[in-house]
């Protein structure tokens, strides 16, 4: 067995995937997160706002007028902020209020476009994109094509050839949106589905739990009871007989305790299927490609080998996903034949970069002792790019024959 300890990401031992990096797609941790994440998607759209200060800074319009200008302008982008940063988080505005703020923007556009010129019209990307984002799909498809239209009709009065230029963009920009928006409702009700699934698993768990474990004990306690009351009852005239009874009920609850036992073994043991899948979340959520098998065949492979191989397979995506910086992940399980027989081999294999250490860590160390109870070997090397974890149990019965290389 060969193992390299020189890498960082398995010096910490096991350790939970949630760190302080925030994962894609993951829910905002703080209100400050998700002020920023808000400035990033309704910021990117200000650079239309550039012809219009242009407008003003040129000195082309009176005094009065450039006053009126920069105030419809704050007033505008005031409305669109409100409007989009609102119904960005939990508690938008009501159909009518968001119908009032779109309408506004609308009307702003248009009077600052027909009294301060064409360059202004850039304003109905941002009446567009407010359609695209806060309305419902069926309201989005006509208030689009409709922001278009008023935008061709004022253009007929400032500037024809610009507002037919600027056409395709406001079309395009509002229906992209409406795709976006589309996509982060998807995206938060997936989310509130997986939280209500992993919700509904743990109390199918719990259920489970309560089933097996009035099937373990139910039969036990209520013999016990039993035997309690015979053995009270006995003890003045027939102590000898209340011995037995004594006898049968130490005889029966330690039967139970080795039941209990099992079951909460049964309980705690990893199952290797459950873990390709965990694995697969956590690395599609810290943005590492994935290459995963398809469910691994198990026939005749022990418990405690699939428990071994379960805990190697955590260990090592776990230490992915925070240390390695990898951009790509592969996952193998196979079934070898060698000269002790069937083994099952789990391969797992990153293109991150990895740092130096001295010393054996934890992490290696202590899958290297669980997989020796189990009868496997542990194999892990630094390669040109990236690192390998090879993991082997015996597929069956392990043989009696000599000790192992």
């Amino acid at each position: 067995m060969s193992v390299m300890t020189d890498d960082p990401r398995y010096r910490d031992g096991l350790e939970d995937i949630q760190g302080n990096r925030i994962l894609p797609g993951g829910p905002a941790r703080n209100r400050r997160e998700l002020w920023r994440r808000k400035l990033v998607w309704i910021g990117v759209w200000l650079v239309f706002l550039s012809s219009p200060v242009h407008d003003l800074v040129s000195g082309q319009h009176t005094t009065a007028g450039t006053a009126a200008g920069w105030l419809g302008l704050a007033v505008f982008v005031a409305l669109y902020l409100a409007l989009l940063f609102r119904n960005m988080g939990d508690t938008p505005y009501s159909a009518k209020v968001v119908h009032s703020l779109i309408g506004s923007m609308a009307v702003l556009a248009t009077v600052l476009s027909l009294t301060l010129g064409s360059a202004w019209l850039g304003l109905y990307c941002y009446v567009s994109v407010a359609c695209g984002s806060v309305l419902p799909m069926r309201q989005a498809l006509w208030a689009i094509p409709g922001t278009g239209a008023v935008l061709l009709l004022v253009g007929l009065r400032t500037a024809e050839e610009e507002a037919l230029n600027l056409l395709l963009l406001v079309l395009l920009i509002g229906f992209a949106m409406t795709g976006v928006s589309q996509l982060v409702r998807t995206t938060i009700e997936l989310r509130k589905a997986r939280a209500t699934v992993a919700q509904l698993a743990a109390n199918e768990e719990r259920l489970r739990l309560a089933r097996d474990l009035h099937d373990l004990l139910g039969h036990s306690l209520s013999l016990i009871t039993l035997k309690s009351e015979l053995a009270g009852r006995m003890l003045p005239d027939h102590p000898d007989k209340a011995a037995r009874q004594v006898a049968d009920i130490e005889q029966v609850s330690r039967q139970a305790l080795v039941d209990v036992r099992e079951a909460v073994t049964g309980y705690r043991r990893p199952r290797l299927a459950a873990e390709l899948a965990g694995a697969q979340v956590a690395l599609t959520a810290a943005g590492v490609i994935a290459g995963l098998p398809a469910e691994p065949d198990l026939d005749g492979v022990p418990e405690d080998s699939e428990a071994a191989l379960a805990w190697a397979l955590r260990e090592a995506i776990t230490n992915v996903v925070r240390h390695s910086g990898a951009d790509r992940c592969t996952v193998d399980v196979v079934r070898r034949q060698t000269l002790d027989g069937p083994v099952l081999e789990l391969s797992v294999e990153d293109d991150g970069s990895g740092g130096s250490g001295k010393g054996p860590g934890n992490g290696l160390t202590g899958l290297t002792e669980r997989l020796e109870k189990a009868g496997g070997v542990l194999e892990a090397e630094r390669l040109k790019r990236g690192f390998r974890l090879v993991a082997r149990v015996p597929a069956g019965d392990v043989p009696d024959v000599g000790s192992r290389s």
